[in-house]
């Protein structure tokens, strides 16, 4: 049998293939001259991302390989095409001067970027955070780690699955790190839905983990960070860190703390909530979401500060009542409010740039926009210490003047500072005497020539003659061939051109010295002096992270004032009462998306867990029920982030929890059906349900059957009603039969969407009036829809028969109260069929206390059973 042919190794591929077998995972970019190349697989991959062409190197020859490149000055338009692709990129380069060595160029991987651990500028996204994200599966608890490296961010938390999912859906991390024998199980508890990183198991431990962290911020407890009791989430941390030491990121002096993400101070939301009230992400293309409505923001911090007040609002009602007294004020003293918003445009991404500082990735450039924030800063510290709001005087007083960092920065750096320290011309002068003297030697450079020019030209008597520089013979005399023979003796020839000569003597030889050496020494001085501003700006870390997030509150407390005044907003009440009373209230998203001239139509919604706990809604589709759902639930969000809100009058007493169950959404990608998607979401809500909470269920049982869709309605809402919690629940149905439980559960009140029939036309009047609702007009729905005047016809008739054939026109299906035991009330249809005795003994033989909601729901499938005979 024939040996195949062993594949020929450059030294290059040699060189390579060793870089590459250190990073495995990554795609290496290998800087060869001025391109970045990439190999084999790499390769193919690069070009398919990149949409750059795919050739071979070595074509035809034994070491053929893919080939795929760019050049290194495309890098910043590439990377980031690469990175948020979910690809790890390996960023190789020349490590030493090709003209200063004579075997093959020295290389290495000067930089490791990932999707969640990035610092270049054009991969990340001003308003957004750019999340590392490490969970870590324990014996009871999971443990949860978020890292922004680029601001220097650093949270941990612990607790269930569905704590851990939530927060995964709120700070969307870029990328997760998981250990490697929890792959499956990652996937199979959290989906797909992220790009992960799998690292070997060793790396969570508790000892490791704990030895990395107070190592890294070098103290001997982690007791000052509030994190020492979460064991799962200090592993999750320690994975991080470790992960940043593998991706080459060692400067890391700007993570100085590290914080727990406490979960009894927020409201807690699941992922089905947040995804349904469409926050900050919409599952339909060109939605709005209310975080594009509400973010009136300046700033890049205040932008991200938004997005997390959005993800955790408040339960603390001092905390939200301080936040809008402090928007009040905004709205009540229009110089600081003018000054603010002036002031907060003019400064830059601070964090971000003190983060560039200690990872040495700052430019001159940004070292002056640095120091122009830190100045925009102190007309609002001065306007924020005399103001007469404790909140923002206590801010004024902890904002950093840096007065001494700003100075320094004035007197070193050039106010039009270039984008590079190699470009020069980015000290000031008087900074330093060596300096200011070779730069006089580097800038009568223009004379000394002109001179040189003029001394030889009268000479030698050569009036063409002029002194040109170029990088094989540096300065050099050129001559025309008409005036060759004037040349002097002491002129060394160096080229010969088609029509002149070139030259050099032993003065210009002298001055190229001078004149380079100087403009060497120069760019070394400027990178000397430069390197130790650098040092000096390290010291100034937490003071500007600390400026960063007192302007990041005041962006946001200035932007829900401008919310306010630009959509007539009012303020919320907050108490510790358990009432929800919203007068005229508005769903801020829809009414923004209104035509020109049209008004949206406000609704009162007074919920309480004594008279009117739950609001039965009925109405035919399109009516707006949903809205009437949504806007609530947006109205307590808005209201406890201490923004103002949508409504001409609201109370509200804190919720700790919004659940919703909004639709019949499909997840058959995870292999589900929708009727259980949405059983196991209403599941969830009926084992979390609390004294506070806000529950909104919309059309609960759609996904099923008719008969079994208002079964297990019913049973929800009855469920929800006898609940020790009486939790406040807004239940949107078209199944007109609950409305029957007005009567029998004193807590449930029928409300429904008004309509107005017209002959043939129905014209929705989204007014929320008392009341129960008997029609859908599904009928009328298709029409507007543009259903074809054929089908409306057949429906109609087809309504007609089927009303008839099951008597519902004159012996509709009534609900009476059958039964009572320990003061629970049981309820089902009355039917006539001789099942009926055994319907009831089974019912009241069930103890209904001790059934759970999946007994429930079986129970009920039980005497399905009874009556269909299946």
């Amino acid at each position: 049998m024939a040996k195949t042919k062993a594949k020929k190794e450059t030294p290059l591929m040699k060189q390579y293939n060793g870089i590459k077998a250190k990073y495995p995972d990554a795609m290496l970019l290998f800087r060869v001259g001025d391109f970045y190349e990439t190999f084999g697989t790499d390769a193919i991959k690069a070009a398919k991302v990149l949409n750059i062409t795919l050739t071979k190197r070595g074509a035809g020859s034994d070491s053929e390989t893919a080939l795929a490149g760019f050049p290194h000055h495309s890098l910043n338009t590439y990377l980031p095409k690469l990175v948020k692709s979910g690809l790890r990129v390996a960023i190789c380069d020349q490590l030493e001067d090709p003209k200063m060595t004579k075997t093959i160029v020295k290389r290495g991987v000067t930089e490791l970027v990932t999707p969640g651990v990035a610092l270049n500028d054009e991969v990340l996204q001003s308003k957004n955070n750019n999340f590392l994200a490490s969970v870590h599966f324990g014996k009871k608890n999971l443990g949860v780690s978020f890292l922004d490296i680029s601001t220097g961010e650093f949270l941990a938390a612990q607790g269930d699955t569905a704590y851990i999912d939530k927060l995964l859906q709120n700070f969307s991390p870029s990328e997760v790190l998981v250990e490697k024998k929890n792959k499956v199980l990652f996937n199979e508890t959290f989906g797909d839905r992220f790009h992960t990183f799998y690292l070997d198991d060793w790396v969570f431990q508790i000892e490791f983990a704990t030895e990395s962290l107070l190592n890294h911020f070098k103290v001997n407890s982690l007791k000052g960070y509030g994190v020492e009791n979460l064991p799962e989430g200090i592993i999750s941390s320690g994975a991080i860190l470790y992960y940043l030491s593998e991706t080459q990121h060692n400067q890391l002096n700007h993570i100085t703390a590290i914080q727990r993400v406490h979960e009894n101070e927020y409201v807690w939301m699941d992922r089905f909530t947040v995804r349904n009230l469409e926050l900050y992400h919409s599952t339909n293309e060109n939605a709005v979401t209310l975080l594009s409505i509400i973010d009136q923001t300046n700033s890049p911090m205040g932008a991200r500060l938004l997005k997390r007040w959005l993800a955790l609002p408040l339960k603390e009602s001092n905390q939200i009542i301080k936040r809008h007294e402090v928007v009040n004020y905004f709205m009540n003293h229009d110089d600081f409010y003018k000054t603010t918003q002036y002031q907060i445009k003019q400064i830059s991404d601070i964090e971000r740039l003190i983060s560039k500082v200690a990872t040495g990735k700052i430019n001159p450039r940004e070292v002056v926009y640095l120091k122009q924030s830190l100045d925009a800063i102190i007309p609002v510290k001065k306007a924020a210490e005399q103001s007469d709001n404790i909140t923002l005087k206590a801010i004024g007083e902890q904002l950093q003047d840096c007065t001494l960092l700003r100075e320094k920065i004035a007197t070193i750096l050039v106010s039009d500072a270039p984008v590079s320290i190699n470009k020069g011309n980015a000290i000031a002068s008087g900074v330093s005497e060596e300096l200011d003297e070779l730069r006089n030697i580097s800038n009568s450079g223009k004379d000394y020539l002109d001179n040189l020019v003029k001394r030889e030209t009268e000479r030698t008597g050569i009036t063409s003659l002029k002194i040109a520089f170029n990088n094989v013979f540096g300065y050099y005399i050129e001559v025309r061939n008409t005036h060759k023979d004037k040349v002097p003796e002491d002129w060394i020839r160096k080229q010969t051109l088609v029509n002149a000569e070139r030259y050099i003597t032993e003065e210009l030889k002298e001055y190229e010295t001078k004149i380079l050496g100087a403009e060497e020494k120069i760019a070394q001085l400027e990178q000397q002096i430069f390197s130790k501003l650098i040092q000096f700006l390290i010291d100034y870390i937490q003071p500007i992270q600390l400026n960063a997030n007192l302007v990041a509150q005041l962006d946001c407390l200035c932007g829900f004032a401008t919310l306010a005044m630009q959509n007539s907003y009012v303020r919320p009440t907050i108490d510790e009462s358990t009432e929800i009373e919203i007068k005229n209230g508005r769903h801020p998203v829809i009414e923004k998306q209104l035509a020109f001239g049209e008004e949206y139509i406000a609704n009162d919604i007074n919920l309480n867990r004594n008279q009117q706990q739950i609001i039965m809604i009925t109405g035919p589709n399109m009516s707006g029920k949903s809205a009437i759902l949504r806007q609530t639930a947006l109205i307590v969000l808005l209201a406890q982030m201490g923004s103002y809100v949508p409504a001409q009058q609201a109370r509200i007493g804190v919720v700790d929890k919004i659940f919703t169950r909004v639709g019949a959404s499909d997840n058959i990608s995870m292999g589900e059906s929708t009727f259980m998607v949405e059983m196991n979401e209403t599941a969830s809500i009926l084992n979390n349900v609390s004294e506070r909470s806000l529950i909104l269920l919309d059309e609960i049982g759609r996904g099923t059957s008719t008969y079994d869709g208002i079964s297990i309605a019913w049973a929800i809402a009855e469920y929800l009603h006898e609940h020790p919690s009486q939790a406040k629940t807004l239940f949107a149905t078209h199944y007109h039969e609950l409305n029957d439980m007005a009567s029998t559960f004193t807590r449930v009140k029928n409300f429904n969407v008004s309509v107005k029939e017209l002959k043939d036309k129905v014209i929705f009047l989204r007014k929320l009036t008392a009341g129960g609702s008997e029609h859908s007009f599904g009928i009328h729905v298709a029409k507007l829809a543009g259903m074809p005047q054929a089908v409306i016809h057949r429906a109609n008739k087809m309504l007609t028969q089927l009303e008839k054939s099951h008597g519902l026109e004159n012996n509709k299906a009534k609900i009476e109260s059958v039964g009572k035991e320990d003061d629970y009330q049981l309820s089902f249809f009355q039917l006539d069929d001789p099942l009926l005795e055994d319907i009831k003994e089974e019912i009241l033989a069930t103890n209904i206390d001790n059934l759970t909601p999946v007994e429930a729901l079986m129970k009920l499938n039980e005497i399905k059973r009874m009556l269909t005979g299946k």
